[in-house]
């Protein structure tokens, strides 16, 4: 089966030639050559152009297209360029000679400059300016040139000679040179009215959200609060109902933003899932700011820890993150019986390597005791705050069903 057009993401202009060469297997300076050859056939290579760059969707992947060629000021210099030579011909060319026959062929490239100069509007507004490297101050120096260039031509026409010679017809693109004005900051009016909606649409949604919760809170929530409390905070049914309370209230809390792949985000989501495969109860307390994210090393060795708590020990578990300037580190506390590593057989490299061992060849610290009042085991890893969010990358998600042990 033939593979579907795409426009390639990184392009010069829209992609269109380069997506059609890339399906045909043709260079593209020769498709970009039969574009122009085919538009001096009545404008058909345009019509086709502008025909395949609207139904042509972008090749698949998350980047912004990015476009190397500076469309915008192209158009408007093409449409300064085209009106002057429509005042150069005005002064040079026409003139009483004519007599009445009207210059039907030079309002059409005085119509052309116009329309190029709110093309030139348009493009900044639309395609340019969610680009980084162009963006808002791109788009109103082009919006500035352009309006200058209208209003210069208005000018000219409305106090040129061929207003004299040609009253009716330079009147009306004298007009259309005004309403350009207009229609280049109508993509302006265009934005911040799909702004305003995208706002009136999000405050909807959240009084919608507030209501829920509200209802929510005082009857689901309160009612798998108290599933808990009867049940035993290490049975089935609890920690079912606790996974529950948990989702539901990420959910309506949350809203619709996208979940931070930061360190405290991503051992809650472990820990909710601890609780539905173990007999475990995981309480997770970040406190001040780090920049560890969920693929560092660091995250590696305290889901680690949180994995063995959760199969060896069972009860509850606590875990503690706390971001400092200096260092990031994590606690995880459980109420086990607890062991001596150093009772444990050396062949037996769970917590050696899994978490002393990645800790250490991260660049951080672990380490191993007893719990307050010799109850349960504590794990404290240790992160410098130079090295956080840079050993991420290697380290994988600990998997639940793994065959890792204390020892």
């Amino acid at each position: 089966m033939e593979p579907r057009m795409s426009r390639p993401r990184a392009c010069v202009a829209t992609g269109v030639a380069a997506g059609l060469a890339a399906h045909l297997g043709w260079p593209v300076l020769v498709v970009r050559l039969a574009f122009a050859v085919a538009s001096l056939a009545a404008g058909a290579g345009i019509l086709l152009y502008l025909w395949l760059w609207a139904l042509t969707p972008w090749e698949p992947g998350d980047a912004r297209p990015t476009r190397s060629a500076p469309v915008a000021w192209l158009l408007v210099v093409a449409s300064g360029v085209v009106l002057v030579f429509a005042w150069f011909l005005s002064g040079r060319v026409l003139g009483p000679a004519i007599g009445g026959t009207g210059p039907g062929w030079w309002l059409g490239i005085v119509l052309a400059g116009i329309v190029l100069a709110v093309a030139a509007a348009a493009w900044a507004s639309f395609i340019d300016r969610p680009e980084p490297e162009r963006g808002p101050r791109h788009e109103l120096t082009i919006r500035l040139v352009a309006t200058g260039v209208l209003l210069v031509t208005a000018v000219a026409l409305v106090f040129g000679e061929t207003a004299q010679w040609f009253p009716a017809p330079t009147f009306l693109v004298a007009l259309a040179a005004v309403l350009g004005i207009g229609l280049v900051y109508a993509p302006t009016l265009v934005t911040a009215w799909r702004d305003l909606t995208e706002e009136r649409t999000k405050r909807i949604r959240e009084e919608q959200r507030s209501e829920i919760a509200a209802h929510l809170h005082d009857s689901v929530l309160q009612t798998l609060a108290l599933i808990q409390n009867r049940a035993g905070a290490t049975s089935e049914v609890a920690r079912i109902a606790r996974a529950q309370e948990r989702e539901l209230r990420d959910w309506l809390f949350d809203g619709e933003a996208p979940p931070d792949s930061d360190l405290g985000t991503d051992l809650r989501d472990f820990a909710a899932a601890l609780e539905i495969e173990y007999p475990v109860t995981v309480d997770v307390v970040a406190v001040g700011s780090s920049g560890e994210r969920a693929s560092g090393e660091l995250a590696a060795a305290a889901r680690e820890a949180m994995l063995n708590a959760a199969r060896h020990a069972g009860g509850e578990v606590s875990v503690y993150v706390e971001g400092s300037p200096d260092a990031v580190e994590v606690f995880v506390r459980d109420r086990g019986p607890g062991f001596a590593l150093g009772d444990v057989p050396t062949d037996r490299l769970g917590v050696r390597q899994s978490i002393l061992g990645r800790m250490r060849r991260a660049g951080g610290s672990a380490e191993v005791r007893r719990g307050a009042g010799g109850v349960g085991t504590e794990v404290r890893l240790r992160f410098p705050a130079e090295r956080a969010g840079g050993a991420g990358g290697i380290a994988g998600i600990a998997n639940i069903g793994s065959e890792h042990t204390r020892g």
